[in-house]
């Protein structure tokens, strides 16, 4: 899990290159990758979940769109990314994207 805070002015400009990486998803359809990302009500707080078979292998490192993601992610936030690892306790049916 990866949280970070934007700026202001960076929540709409973060979300739409976030929703670019999804779209690159869509049409490139890798396996062995779950991902979700989320906008908390604030607007400039994100959340970013995922789970990959093979982390030497992580699909996301190689997309156009997620490197256009990250170039200038320091920029837009007042809070840098936080990774947290996380365990399953248990789960029922995954959030719809």
């Amino acid at each position: 899990m990866v949280r970070y805070k934007t700026t202001a002015a960076g929540g709409d400009t973060n979300a739409a290159l976030v929703r670019a990486v999804f779209e690159e998803l869509r049409i490139r359809a890798p396996g062995g990758i779950r991902y979700t990302s989320y906008r908390l009500a604030d607007g400039v707080t994100f959340i970013h979940i995922a789970s990959v078979e093979t982390p030497e292998d992580n699909p996301l490192t190689g997309l156009p769109s997620f490197k256009a993601f990250q170039s200038q992610l320091k920029d837009r936030c007042v809070e840098p990314p936080v990774v947290t690892e996380l365990s399953v306790v248990g789960s029922y049916a995954e959030a719809a994207p």
